[in-house]
């Protein structure tokens, strides 16, 4: 029997919200059944089939299958107990609307947003890198660790957040902490998202620029076609944006149509561009360039009004995100490529693995640092998505659904590293490598199972997907593009699309992340602005986030401090991001740890110490992986995992080289000053050679000099990180214990509005809300009322 309430806040208006208690139907009980049959036998078969045998389909099914469960399941009990979304409060859009930053969104355009925002290099990046421990380990942190922890840190932050009109995490810290935990959060937060970002850019630039060819200074290699449909997607965002302010408002449908048409116009005609002597000219473009591009777009994006550019252009890059994930699935189903990595590698009880050091645990859980559980998420959740969400019932599908949707990114990301040759693998992710026969030797030492590899098998690669190599292309991109291409030129295309496919699949992979960089600057501009303000008298005015003076200070402030991170990593000679990386994963889960410990306190204040276990396993569990990480980073002997180690060892080579350099230095100037060969050090008889040995040294020197100024920022900053994270912790903790005794804890939750627009729960309106919405589409055509997100026009609610 249906139990549909329809909620009233003024009589003169159609319900303003609908809650459905409809009993589930025997028919829906037994479809969710059939769901936990299949997805058990698919992770019995991945727990327990060994051999060349397990087929990536079944990783596709264990995933869906959770996926569909905990989101029924589980968040709705996240919801029943603790979130108890009310759709007659208004949410801050609604309340505090102004067009610039507060505005109500369809949730459908929010949802793009919100994931284009979360969605950057983690979910790609990280699962391909911790495949060399074998394809289990990643797949069950990714699938486990999204249903228990991520989703439910990103749901509960922007419930939090939407009660308390869309504050910032840190600001939230500051009034639930008190002020030691909240300045140690306030700071922790905002040096580290300085960090997340400058490694999100890393791996743009790392997609799309070329490197110059040192004996003929020409830029070689790049991808002029992610440059050119990246930067066409500005415009296109642009017009949809003013299409749903001034044109069409509310017309969702027709925009989305329109941009997904233009988008694929642009992707198109990239390929054509850069087959183009003028495109390949003008879009080739160097690392240190592309860094500055990025540096004033995230400006740009940060300071203009949030219906302008930065919605529409995260709602079209959500089509081509998802788009590309589903059918790189689809693909999966048709082709059923065979999981050629073990299910649990030799790497994953060392620290020798050649794509990054440290053993299964810890670094495994930081090294997927977004598709299982990510700090950055929370500021997001806490940043612009609670400042445009339209109901609070929304907010289980935008922020648990959010996360279960990027956690299906990194599970398509390790599949397309576990079904590669593992040869090809490691020779792709080993770095260092001088040529593709010292490629095939390095890995075929290793002791992997299957055939040895060869340096024609390698080249050969390389020529199908149109590179010159594909050996030492660590980072990630690379071998998740060549990953992307085995699955999709079986599926589509053949052979002969192999380096159309690899090409697309870089392009995305820039696109996807840029989407992050964006929003992250606009998430970090409210956080500054929002700790600015606590500062009183003149700086108050920083606590309004549309201030204009504001906006553009901490705006300038903050891409000022991730792009100098930025462009440190782009001359980094260990090639920025092997080394920021793993600064990037623990500092990042450090993040959450954040986030779960102001949740955490938040549900306990409210009176429900019952439930308090939801936050509170993921955060135990996230201290214990950080906080043993960022003791081994600190203190580990081993050059390749500790920071000080590498600082100090590099200081011992830049110390015995300088002196061989002066020497070298002298014997040139004696020998220039006399032509005396005798001037010349022992064994060298051509003075060209002495320059050669000068400028090798040059060389050493200076690359020791830069390994010794960002190992030890990286090394400083892994303490302050991980002290910060301690007092945030400690001090939640001691709240916690003192609010669990009193009963509860005073509410920081804004006074309620009552809501005076309508939208619907989910993604798909149910038949009741269908019919609610067409009673106000009647009032929108009337004049009486405007569209959500819609111009405001004199006489309009």
């Amino acid at each position: 029997m249906a139990t549909i309430e329809y909620l009233r806040t003024d009589p003169d208006l159609p319900p303003v919200g609908v809650v459905d208690r409809t009993p589930m139907t025997p028919l829906k009980k037994g479809i969710f059944l059939a769901i936990a049959v299949l997805g058990a036998i698919a992770w019995a078969i991945l727990a327990f089939v060994r051999g060349e045998n397990v087929n990536a389909v079944w990783i596709v099914v264990a995933a869906i299958c959770t996926y569909v469960l905990a989101y029924q399941f589980y968040a709705r009990l996240i919801e029943y107990r603790i979130t108890t979304p009310r759709d007659d409060v208004a949410t801050p859009a609604e309340e505090m609307e102004n067009a610039k930053d507060y505005m109500p969104m369809d949730r459908r355009v929010l949802f793009g947003h919100h994931f284009a925002a979360i969605a950057g290099a983690g979910p790609l990046v990280g699962p391909v890198l911790a495949a060399q421990m074998g394809y289990l380990p990643g797949t069950i942190w990714i699938i486990v660790g999204v249903v228990l922890a991520g989703a439910v840190q990103d749901y509960l932050v922007l419930w939090a957040s939407v009660k308390r009109r869309g504050r910032s995490l840190g600001q939230m810290a500051r009034d639930e902490l008190g002020v030691v935990g909240g300045v140690a959060a306030i700071i922790a937060v905002l040096v580290i998202m300085m960090i997340l970002l400058a490694v999100l850019g890393i791996v743009v630039v790392n997609a799309l620029a070329a490197t110059e060819n040192k004996t003929t200074h020409v830029l070689e290699g790049g991808s002029p076609w992610g440059v050119f449909s990246i930067a066409m997607t500005i415009p296109i965002a642009l017009f949809m944006g003013l299409y749903l302010r001034f044109l069409r408002p509310g017309k969702v449908g027709e925009v989305s149509i329109i941009g997904f048409a233009l988008l694929l116009l642009a992707i198109i005609s990239g390929n054509w561009v850069a087959g183009s002597g003028w495109g390949r000219d003008l879009f080739t473009l160097s690392g240190t360039a592309i860094s500055w591009m990025l540096i004033i777009y995230g400006f740009i994006a940060s300071v203009l009004p949030v219906w302008m550019l930065l919605a529409p252009r995260d709602y079209l890059s959500t089509f081509m995100k998802i788009g590309t994930i589903a059918l790189l699935a689809v693909g999966v189903l048709f082709t059923m490529p065979v999981l050629r990595a073990p299910a649990v590698s030799q790497f994953a009880s060392n620290s020798n693995g050649p794509s990054f050091a440290g053993s299964l645990f810890p670094f495994l859980f930081i090294t997927i640092a977004c598709g299982a559980l990510s700090g950055f998420h929370a500021l997001v959740s806490s940043g612009t998505t609670p400042k445009l969400l339209e109901k609070q019932s929304q907010a289980r599908m935008i922020g648990y659904g959010g996360m279960l949707m990027e956690s299906f990114v990194a599970v398509m990301a390790i599949i397309a590293a576990s079904i590669l040759d593992q040869h090809l693998y490691f020779a792709i992710n080993s770095p260092n490598l001088t040529s593709a026969q010292a490629a095939a030797d390095s890995v075929n030492k290793l002791g992997l199972s299957g055939n040895p590899t060869n340096a024609d098998f390698l080249n050969q690669i390389a020529q199908d997907v149109g590179e010159s190599r594909v050996y030492s292309r660590t980072g990630g991109a690379p071998t998740l593009a060549i990953g992307m291409t085995e699955v999709m030129h079986k599926f589509i295309g053949g052979n002969s699309l192999k380096a159309f496919w690899y090409h697309f699949a870089i392009m995305f992979e820039a696109l996807f992340i840029l989407t992050t960089i964006d929003a992250g600057t606009r998430v970090a501009r409210f956080m500054l602005s929002d700790s600015l303000g606590n500062l009183g008298g003149a700086a108050k005015k920083f606590r309004d986030p549309s201030w204009w003076p504001g906006v553009f200070i901490c705006s300038g402030l903050v891409v000022a401090a991730w792009g100098s991170v930025l462009l440190m990593g782009v001359t980094d000679p260990l090639g920025g991001i092997n080394t920021l990386y793993p600064l990037f994963g623990i500092s990042n889960q450090l993040l959450a740890a954040i986030a779960l410990t102001v949740v955490l306190v938040i549900v306990v204040k409210k009176g429900l110490v019952k439930w308090a276990w939801i936050p509170a396993i993921p955060l135990v569990w996230d201290l214990i992986v950080t906080m043993t990480a960022s003791f081994q980073k600190i203190f580990s002997g081993d050059p390749k995992i500790g920071y000080w180690t590498l600082h100090y060892n590099t200081i011992k080579s830049h110390d015995a080289a300088v002196p061989k350099r002066d020497a070298l230095i002298a014997a040139r100037n004696a020998f220039s000053a006399s032509h005396d060969p005798s001037q010349l050090p022992k064994g060298i008889t051509d003075p060209k050679d002495l320059d050669k040995q000068i400028d090798t040294l040059n060389t050493t020197i200076s690359n020791a000099e830069k390994i010794i100024r960002n190992t030890f920022i990286q090394g400083t900053l892994s303490i302050v990180f991980a002290v910060m994270v301690l007092i945030v912790a400690l001090v939640g903790l001691w709240v916690c214990v003192r609010a669990a005794r009193n009963g509860g804890g005073e509410t920081t939750e804004s006074p309620e509005v009552p809501s005076k627009i309508f939208g619907p729960s989910g993604f798909l309106a149910t038949k009741a809300e269908q019919e609610v919405q067409q009673e106000w589409d009647a009032l929108i055509a009337e004049g009486k009322v405007r569209a959500t997100g819609a111009a405001a026009t004199a006489g309009s609610h």
